[in-house]
């Protein structure tokens, strides 16, 4: 029987046609994050919306409706924050870098968020020096607002401070949530989606590196920002010399609040401290005094000797709990009063009603610069 040999092979494989392309999920989770996020934040909107129709006709008690409305909103945060997560990831954030007054921009945040503060029951503390960094102004104010968000859980009382760092001498935001000793909610969580938000936004700016503390009382965040356009010691670098003009540069941008019901002290104090080149407004009493801290909070206060008592000191309080770095000066009925305040809390500088002109511009120096 003859056999029919069979041709050698050559090596290749002429007409085969080329397999499927490798599949894995791990390139592709970016995507799988982002549908589902955008699918449960479109169906928990929905949900709620039938939840507020059932409570508007009387079919859903008002309890029952708050429950159930604080889990769709804690579902609702969750995918919106895995969205800007993925959306970061992403790359597809266009970054314009320019020069942010970082100060600025996180009081302007902290004021945005008062409201929802006083709901929580939550204690602000801020201090707050200039620091100027080029940023995007989006994705820093997306920084500030997720560090916030990941330390409220933790605590009653939130710490926001802005400094310069001694070296490298960088803008460092420092947010610090405390308690005492009541337990954290059940939606804090260290690594949890708030926590990588933060790691991907410092990550995608390029100019932020992070360090996290975790204390018996609490957690704490600390971020660089290493484009710092340059540093800046604050007041306490201001010489106290008889230059003017030099004064006048370095205080510009402070703005203060006068408290009196005569109008001439108004009108001396607004004019000593334009001199120096300090912006002011001033109001009659404390409680126009709380209505306008309302609206912006200054670096000092100048109030009236007439005011003092309990009221002022409960007033001073609360200042000092919202804007810890804000400085005091009294306008005492002595006319030629001038003292300097001490290095505790509770001490004022004092100037006499007839040396505002003469003296109040060097108290509000030595104080501006001791609160700073």
């Amino acid at each position: 029987m003859n056999t029919v040999k069979k041709p050698a092979p050559t090596g290749l494989n002429l007409g085969t046609k080329p397999g499927p392309e490798p599949w894995s999920m791990d390139a592709h989770w970016p995507e799988l994050v982002g549908s589902l996020a955008s699918q449960i934040t479109e169906g928990l909107a929905g949900l709620q919306q039938q939840l507020d129709q059932l409570h508007a006709r009387e079919r859903l008690a008002r309890p029952d409706h708050m429950a159930l409305s604080a889990g769709v909103q804690r579902l609702r945060q969750a995918g919106m924050v895995a969205q800007q997560i993925q959306r970061f990831h992403s790359g597809r954030i266009r970054q314009s870098h320019e020069k942010i007054h970082l100060a600025e921009l996180i009081e302007d945040l902290l004021q945005e968020r008062r409201r929802e503060f006083a709901t929580l029951g939550v204690g602000l503390r801020r201090k707050l020096r200039p620091a100027d960094v080029l940023m995007d102004p989006t994705v820093t104010y997306a920084f500030v607002n997720a560090a916030i968000d990941w330390a409220l859980p933790f605590g009653r009382r939130v710490d926001v401070r802005l400094d310069i760092n001694n070296w490298p001498p960088h803008a460092r935001l420092q947010v610090r949530a405390t308690h005492d000793g009541t337990p954290a909610s059940s939606q804090a969580d260290l690594d949890g989606l708030g926590w990588l938000l933060i790691r991907q936004i410092a990550e995608t700016s390029g100019g932020i590196e992070l360090t996290r503390q975790t204390h018996a009382d609490g957690v704490g965040v600390t971020a660089l920002f290493t484009r710092t356009v340059q540093s800046v010691d604050g007041m306490s670098a201001i010489d106290l010399a008889d230059d003017a003009s030099s004064m006048f540069r370095s205080l510009q941008g402070v703005y203060a609040l006068t408290v009196s019901p005569s109008l001439q002290i108004r009108a001396d104090v607004r004019d000593a401290l334009r001199e120096i080149g300090i912006s002011s407004d001033s109001v009659v009493d404390l409680a126009q005094a709380r209505e306008a801290l309302r609206h912006r909070w200054p670096s000092l206060i100048v109030v009236d000797a007439d005011l003092r008592g309990s009221d002022f000191d409960a007033f001073r309080r609360d200042v000092g709990a919202e804007q810890a770095e804000c400085a005091f000066v009294e306008i005492s009925p002595d006319d030629s009063a001038f003292d300097m305040s001490g290095f505790d809390e509770t001490s004022m500088a004092r100037v006499g009603r007839g040396n505002i002109r003469g003296a109040l511009g060097t108290a509000v120096m030595f104080e501006l610069a001791k609160a700073m």
